[in-house]
């Protein structure tokens, strides 16, 4: 379960980190260019990666036994509430036509991905330390 809720995390920022590539380029449309024929793909993946994400993260509070579960689980309705938020911007994306850079620019600027984002990398780092064994040094870098 752990592995899933990273995968999906690795998903999300994947995604986000191409956007921006994309939105540098100044392109008019999704149609006629390389990065264009992939951007609905990353924004695709972000979907799954955030459908039904709280519930998977909370079902990880319970099969892991982690505690104070409450903190945990204040924290998982935070997390659902803004992959929500995102999911709603991204289908909105997703929904048009063409997808120019400056609507890309527009989406990563959205205040709802941005604090996914920072929710993201939050779960991540708490996931990479849960599936540490006990007692084993983890790097200072998290990883």
């Amino acid at each position: 379960m752990l592995t899933e809720i990273s995968n999906r995390c690795d998903a999300v920022e994947e995604c986000y980190e191409f956007l921006l590539a994309y939105a540098a380029q100044g392109l008019p449309s999704d149609q006629g260019s390389k990065s264009g024929a992939q951007v609905r793909g990353f924004l695709q993946n972000a979907v799954k990666a955030l459908t039904g994400l709280g519930e998977t993260c909370a079902l990880a509070v319970k099969e892991q036994g982690l505690e104070p579960a409450d903190k945990y689980l204040a924290f998982v309705a935070v997390l659902d509430r803004d992959a929500r938020d995102s999911l709603a911007a991204i289908q909105l994306v997703l929904a048009q036509p063409a997808i120019s850079s400056q609507l890309i620019d527009n989406l990563n600027a959205s205040i709802h991905l941005r604090a996914l984002l920072t929710d993201l990398f939050l779960v991540d780092e708490v996931v990479r330390k849960q599936d540490k064994p006990a007692g084993q040094a983890v790097p200072s870098d998290g990883k």
